[in-house]
């Protein structure tokens, strides 16, 4: 039995920042990671960047992104439902948030070519995600931080409400004066996957880390912590579908949509492709194809799409002719012959202009395409397999601006929760590219000061 003064669960980016913040608060703080060291850091290791609020350049970031702008657009991909408090605090702490990045290690870089066009909106890792979170737990091992890899919590010990102990799987009591919550969604588990979504959570793929099964946040849940969120709802992507059943991570994610036209395996169209810019889109297009025949779909570009998006992991499948591509995607040929045809006689002459919304739409076409919009007549074409990628869930611990757990009977005096075991509070459905970085990052530091006041 050890006894600390900060209990931080969790390994990812939101864990971190509340463990250095803990600890420059002079608290004696350990880090329970789950995951072996060589897969430290949860879903943080395969993000690229950072949403920032700006007033002006801020390091790479160029021109200004203010509140309102930054709070429009999460509106937009929320459809509303979010907590305007939790999300406006997110929002304007993100400014702060970069340059005390950068004091803890992490370096950033512009924005590459095909990366969503956020070279304005979003503050890119030099090196990506692993190097922030090695960046992160280099920063934490020289302030002191203890930290436990291979090391579950199967259960929160909260007597009345108040933390006393971290259970291990092992049986190990880990004690301490306070907890920060900071250990991910359920995504992982496969079980409580299916019983929100149904049987047909079984063609899902988790590209998230498959550490978070959602341990902690269903203990805590059953003793009494209140919940936010749908269970149903999640951070979940397009993402090729020869990925691995766990971990592939960011680059599984295929970004040729808005100049694709994309057919279920019946070869038919089902939403609009071109419908808005990538970042406040990308996310919506694995729930999109989670509804359909088998929860499986396919872009289909031609030639002329090259180049125009970030490279697949996967090379795309390739043929000549529309028949021929059906035929190597084992769809119906004589169906996505007809689709290509009425697509392509839909399209108007315009100004094609990739990135940003060109109005270049299709002329009765239902559903339409409303940018982007090209015919599929250049040979060769080729083919991507999309299936849902979730990274993870959205159904979460309700917390105060403080970052403090709200219990049946009000808050639980020494228990913080940061990150994606919060973030449903904040999205309530849809997501912004890098925004749960924004999140875990603010939350987490917030948690971390809290928690270190708390013990004094």
């Amino acid at each position: 039995m050890s006894q600390y003064d900060v209990v931080v669960i969790g390994g990812g980016n939101a864990a971190l920042c509340a463990a250095i913040e803990a600890a420059e608060a002079g608290a004696d703080v350990i880090i329970l990671e789950s995951a072996p060291q060589h897969m430290r850091g949860g879903n943080s290791r395969h993000t690229r960047n950072f949403r920032c609020m700006h007033q002006g350049p801020l390091s790479v970031l160029t021109d200004t992104y203010d509140e309102a702008e930054y709070y429009d657009d999460l509106l937009r991909v929320t459809k509303g439902q979010t907590d305007p408090e939790l999300a406006r605090l997110a929002i304007r702490e993100s400014e702060t948030c970069l340059p005390w990045m950068e004091r803890h290690g992490v370096i950033f870089q512009g924005s590459l070519s095909g990366t969503l066009s956020l070279d304005r909106t979003n503050a890119f890792f030099l090196g990506g995600g692993k190097a922030l979170v090695n960046a992160y737990y280099a920063c934490a091992e020289d302030l002191g931080v203890t930290i436990r890899y291979d090391s579950e919590v199967r259960h929160i010990d909260l007597s009345e409400g108040r933390f006393s102990a971290a259970v291990l799987t092992d049986g190990t009591r880990i004690e301490g004066r306070a907890v920060v919550l900071a250990s991910g969604g359920f995504q992982a588990d496969l079980d409580w996957l299916t019983r929100a979504w149904g049987p047909e959570a079984a063609n899902f793929l988790i590209r998230g880390t498959p550490y978070n099964r959602g341990v902690v946040l269903r203990d805590v849940l059953d003793q009494g912590a209140v919940s936010v969120g749908d269970p149903t709802q999640c951070h979940c992507v397009a993402i090729d579908g020869r990925a691995p059943k766990f971990d592939g991570g960011i680059v599984t994610r295929l970004d040729c949509v808005p100049y694709a036209l994309v057919v279920n395996r019946d070869a038919a169209r089902f939403y609009d492709e071109g419908e808005d810019v990538w970042p406040k889109r990308y996310a919506i297009w694995g729930r999109l194809v989670a509804a359909q025949p088998d929860q499986i779909a396919y872009a289909i570009t031609d030639q002329k799409a090259q180049g125009l998006f970030m490279p697949p992991v996967f090379a795309p499948v390739k043929a000549d002719t529309i028949e021929g591509l059906a035929q190597l995607l084992g769809l119906p040929g004589d169906a996505l012959r007809q689709t290509v045809a009425e697509y392509n006689s839909a399209c108007r002459d315009g100004s094609f202009t990739p990135g940003v919304l060109d109005g270049l739409a299709t002329d009765g076409l239902d559903p339409p395409k409303t940018n982007w919009a090209r015919p599929l007549d250049t040979p060769p074409y080729y083919g991507y397999m999309l299936r849902p990628g979730v990274t993870f869930t959205y159904l979460g611990l309700k917390v105060t601006e403080r970052a403090q757990v709200q219990g049946a009977h009000g808050l639980l005096p020494n228990v913080w929760a940061a990150g994606e075991i919060m973030a449903g509070s904040i999205l309530g459905q849809g997501y912004l590219a890098g925004f749960g970085m924004t999140i875990g990052t603010v939350f987490g530091r917030i948690a971390g000061q809290e928690a270190a006041a708390h013990v004094g």
